[in-house]
């Protein structure tokens, strides 16, 4: 797991005496004392951290030490605050020492060191105390504390709603909303520090404020939003962005806070789409400084101009269009106010979407902003249903003008569940929609990873809702499972959990034919990217058979049934060896082989919810199909041996819940039974066929099944057993495997013990196998040991047919023998018998 080394160092750190830890201490804080700490600093405090770390012991620093670190925290240079942060999380608080560090040193609270707060917490009630703190620290001027309290206040205070909404009374959540509002809503609309307006004369007093810009260059005639942008900005401008970016997840929280019930967890998975934080951090424009960082050497040094008033609604803040229309929302309570203010922030924040940005990276930002918004929007249509109808206009126009474009797909994806949530409510038409999701998403889009996990996780999050209102979702399956020819390893959970609701009895059949095409799917995928990419004619280069198939006419109708969008168009192509053929060469791709080890757990998962949808007609379909394709199959060895292993397993399972099945489907199976080269190349797989005719061929489990029919079966098992006991195997074959011979003879003597005239003449068979066998050696058994075996199995049969009665009673013993109750049978003494021995062995 380690290297050599990084063994060595642990191990020292492990080992040091105390002796040696004390003078070490010591070295520590003269070193600290200083005034420039440099590489020696940041050496020592390295390996403090690693010495306390190695051991699963917590210890304690001298107090001096601590009290040093401490004062790290608040460090100009964030390599210390992290470094101390780390040593001080591994030690234990000094007694009455934490309270005091909270008290004192809160006005300096960073990410560092609330992640050290957070982490020494004992109890609930510290945690409530670091929240009430953070509150307290929001709710005051800029005067009280240092300029930069409020950008590191809000991100920690998410942090803690994470992982402890418990802790928040109503009012923190009545505060913190009124802060929302006024940061979201009335946040300044010129930059941060005036800009010089030119000239000989450029001085302080000649510069004037600079209105906030749009992403397109224009004047913004409107509130500010995180997609404004400029030279600099104030502080409540960067709380505008750090507040629009907790905004969705203190929506959710502050709902369960007001039920009583600790729901973080909830919270969290609600949390769909992605953040706009992990896009901010990437970008050049002036939004794009990491947001939710709080440290300072990743924001920018801005030039702060607000002004101590307490910027609220009533004393003249900035008025925008859109709250001279809803000036009837300063009654609403906190919460609801809180609602009104984010739907205004999300409708705003979509008009500006639709503004060509100068720089590629303010258009992801746009995409990312929009995300956010219309996952905002719906949660606030959750809360209030009455916004969904002054929400849809905005959502559908959005749709309309975004469908066209896949490089919005991400975008499009929290569209749709807004339609999913509450397009019923306003009986609207999604037909369009669910379009664009199951068709063009996984068709033209399967090789964008990223987009792969969102929408996979969107049909989880809704498998219920998009299996009651959604008929084509269990249709899709064809193209769904193209993210998973694509990339199985990477979505396979998530179609554990899928694949059940795609069986359907209108749909097992043809998704059996697909979840066994997987590996051709893949390949084909392969293919399509590939014929995209690389030029239809190499001169002097040696080309891809499989990519000229691709390219031909002739071939191209195989593949498009591969790569077909619905499901309804046949359960699986005609010339499907022609297509193994084809496809030949792709067989050791890395992407055909990782899909091809994917697919034997899914179809399990497939019988196992089939056995439980089915019907008897159904599952006979679904035995045919498995017979017909044990054969048809892309030529990977292993796959194949996985695949006819599956099939063995579930054929016995069906047979055995449905024993019908096998007068049903005599003929297929006897069939199946009767191709000698079956054994050769199918032993799995034609050793349960011949076992399920020779347990469930029988007037017991079938009134239909005749005389006629067991002579049959016995007539063609015959015929094989005889053919491979009497030659060696063809060339290039290994000889049959003890298991189908036995299993043949075994077939035959159950067939013989039910029709008493097919006695003679499988205990004919079976004394001339012990003659031929004690000749020596024979062709077609090259071990010893699987002869002796076969040919102890024969003589029993041969012993046990001698008395008829007996041998059925034996082969095909009756139900209440294979499955006796006789615990539960009040009649016998066996409850009795067990009370007793159970008394016994119990101790009193």
């Amino acid at each position: 797991m380690y290297s050599h080394g990084s063994e060595s160092l642990i191990k020292q750190a492990r080992e040091i005496q105390e002796s040696e830890l004390q003078k070490f201490h010591s070295r520590l804080v003269k070193l600290l004392q200083g005034k420039d700490l440099g590489h020696e600093a940041v050496d020592s405090l390295q390996r403090l951290h690693l010495i306390l770390s190695a051991t699963k012991y917590t210890r304690t620093l001298p107090p001096e030490l601590q009290k040093r670190l401490q004062s790290l925290l608040s460090s100009p240079a964030e390599q210390f605050q992290v470094l101390s942060s780390a040593v001080l999380r591994e030690t234990l608080p000094l007694s009455g020492q934490e309270a005091n560090y909270n008290q004192e040193n809160f006005t300096q609270l960073n990410s560092h060191a609330a992640a050290l707060l957070l982490s020494q917490a004992g109890s609930r009630a510290d945690v409530s105390s670091l929240c009430a703190h953070l509150l307290r620290s929001l709710d005051s001027r800029q005067s009280e504390g240092p300029a930069n309290s409020l950008t590191h206040s809000l991100p920690i205070l998410n942090s803690v709603l994470t992982h402890s909404p418990e802790c928040l009374t109503a009012d923190h959540v009545t505060l913190l909303s009124k802060k929302l509002v006024d940061w979201l809503r009335y946040a300044s609309i010129t930059q941060g520090g005036g800009a010089p307006s030119g000239g000989f004369f450029t001085g302080p007093r000649s510069r004037q404020p600079v209105p906030i810009a749009e992403l397109d260059g224009t004047v913004s005639g409107d509130f500010f939003t995180v997609l404004c942008v400029g030279q600099s900005f104030t502080e409540d401008q960067w709380m505008n962005v750090y507040s629009f970016s907790m905004l969705r997840h203190w929506l959710l929280t502050y709902h369960s806070v007001s039920n009583g019930n600790n729901t973080a967890d909830t919270a969290t998975e609600n949390m769909q789409g992605t953040s706009v934080s992990k896009y901010l951090s990437y970008h050049s424009s002036p939004m794009s400084c990491s947001v939710l960082s709080s440290s300072p050497a990743n924001r920018l040094q801005l030039s702060l101009s607000l002004s101590n008033d307490d910027r609220s609604e009533v004393d003249g803040s900035v008025v925008s269009m859109l709250s001279a229309t809803s000036s009837s929302s300063r009654l609403l309570p906190p919460k609801e106010r809180l609602r009104e203010k984010a739907f205004q922030y999300c409708q705003r924040l979509i008009e500006q979407s639709d503004r060509k940005a100068h720089k590629r990276t303010d258009t992801d930002l746009q995409k990312a902003c929009l995300v956010e918004a219309v996952c905002i929007l719906d949660c606030v249509c959750g809360e209030d249903a009455s916004l969904v109808f002054r929400t849809f206009p905005c959502i559908k126009a959005l749709f309309g003008r975004l469908s066209s474009d896949l490089s919005f797909a991400r975008v499009l994806l929290p569209i749709a569940q807004f339609y999913l949530n509450h397009g019923e409510m306003a009986a609207v038409d999604c037909e369009s929609v669910w379009t664009l999701v199951f068709r063009r998403f996984p068709a033209e889009l399967f090789n964008d990873s990223f987009l792969a996990h969102e929408f996979l996780r969107f049909l989880r999050l809704n498998l219920e809702s998009l299996q009651l209102r959604v008929p084509q979702y269990s249709h899709s399956f064809p193209n769904l499972l193209k993210f998973l020819a694509w990339d199985s390893p990477a979505v396979v959970d998530d179609f554990v959990d899928l694949l059940p609701s795609l069986v359907t009895a209108g749909t097992a059949v043809e998704l059996l034919h697909t979840l066994l095409d997987l590996p051709c799917l893949s390949a084909t995928l392969v293919l399509q990217v590939r014929s995209t990419c690389l030029p239809i004619s190499e001169p002097g280069g040696r080309g891809l058979l499989s990519l000229d198939a691709f390219r031909n006419q002739s071939f191209r109708g195989l593949f498009l049934f591969l790569l077909r969008g619905e499901a309804g168009s046949g359960d699986t192509i005609d010339r499907l060896s022609t297509l193994h053929e084809l496809l030949a060469e792709t067989a050791d791709w890395q992407r055909v082989v990782q899909c091809a080890q994917t697919a034997p757990m899914l179809l399990h998962i497939f019988f196992d919810t089939v056995i439980e949808v089915a019907d008897e007609k159904l599952l006979a379909h679904l035995v045919q199909a498995m017979l017909e394709r044990s054969s048809l199959l892309l030529n990977i060895p292993k796959y194949n041996k996985e695949i006819h292993r599956v099939f063995s397993c579930h054929l016995l399972r069906m047979c055995k819940l449905h024993p019908s099945l096998v007068v049903d489907q005599s003929h297929e199976l006897l069939e199946f039974a009767g191709a000698t080269a079956k054994v050769y190349s199918k032993e799995e797989v034609y050793t349960h066929v011949v076992w399920v005719l020779g347990e469930y061929l029988s007037a017991s489990c079938d009134s239909r099944c005749s005389v006629r029919l067991i002579t049959s079966c016995f007539e063609t098992l015959e015929a094989v057993l005889f053919e491979i006991t009497s030659s060696a195997a063809p060339p290039g074959a290994d000889c049959p495997v003890p298991r189908v011979v036995t299993s043949l003879m075994s077939a035959l003597a159950k067939l013989a013990s039910r029709s008493h005239d097919l006695i003679p003449r499988v205990s004919l068979f079976l004394s001339k196998l012990r003659t031929v066998t004690r000749g020596g050696p024979v062709a077609w058994c090259s071990d010893e040991e699987d002869l002796v075996a076969i040919v102890t199995r024969g003589e029993e049969l041969w012993s046990l047919l001698k008395a008829p009665g007996v041998a059925q009673s034996v082969l095909t013993p009756p139900p209440p023998v294979t499955t006796p109750q006789w615990h539960r049978d009040s009649n016998v003494a066996m409850p009795l018998r067990l009370r007793a021995l159970t008394n016994l062995t119990h101790s009193q």
